[in-house]
This record gives C-alpha cells, structure tokens and sequence, in this order.
C-alpha cells in the first residue's frame, strides 16, 4: 500500500489492519515489512514513545514520538536519530498492533 493510500484511509476515520513499511530503523519493535494496525489518531491524546504514522520533511515514517513541546511532537526512530518537529496534522495513525 502506498503511503498517500494510507493517508487516505486513515483521514476517512478507517482502520488499516496491516500495514507494511520498509526499513529497519525501528528495530527491535518493527521489522522491514512487518505488519502493523494503523488506526487514525482521532481525539486521542498523544504520548511519548507512541509509534505513529507520520509525515516529516516530506517523508512518510511509522516512527515513535520521542519529546512532546506544546503542540509539537519530535519524531525518531528507534535508534534516536530524529527525523524532526511536527505538529498534530501531519499525524495520520497510530500503531495499535504489531504482528
């Protein structure tokens, strides 16, 4: 599934049950292409070490919130490398499940 797909879906308020994305930076918590459950972030409040689906500097990521400074969440992999800043609207979903 392509990311815009994703975003997409998600913005219609609809669950994804697998969604696969590429790449290890998420290791140990996330293989290459193992599925996740995407569902949209809604009203839910937003947490440290939350893993969402997300855009940054144009890239799309399923990557974790590492800091939270008002209504600006830092982004980064889990390895710490930091993506970047962003705020609650380039947040899609949220990962509720790892298979």
């Amino acid at each position: 599934m392509r990311s815009l797909d994703a975003v997409e879906i998600l913005r219609r308020g609809e669950t994804i049950e697998r969604y696969k994305e590429g790449g290890n930076s998420m290791l140990p918590l996330i293989k290459s292409m193992q599925p996740v459950r995407l569902e949209p972030i809604g009203t839910r409040e937003l947490k440290v070490d939350d893993i969402v689906f997300c855009k940054v500097r144009g890239s799309f990521f399923t990557h974790k919130i590492s800091k939270i400074r008002g209504k600006q969440y830092q982004i980064s992999n889990n390895h710490k490398h930091v993506n970047g800043w962003i705020t609650r609207n380039s947040i899609y979903g949220i990962v509720t499940k790892i298979w």
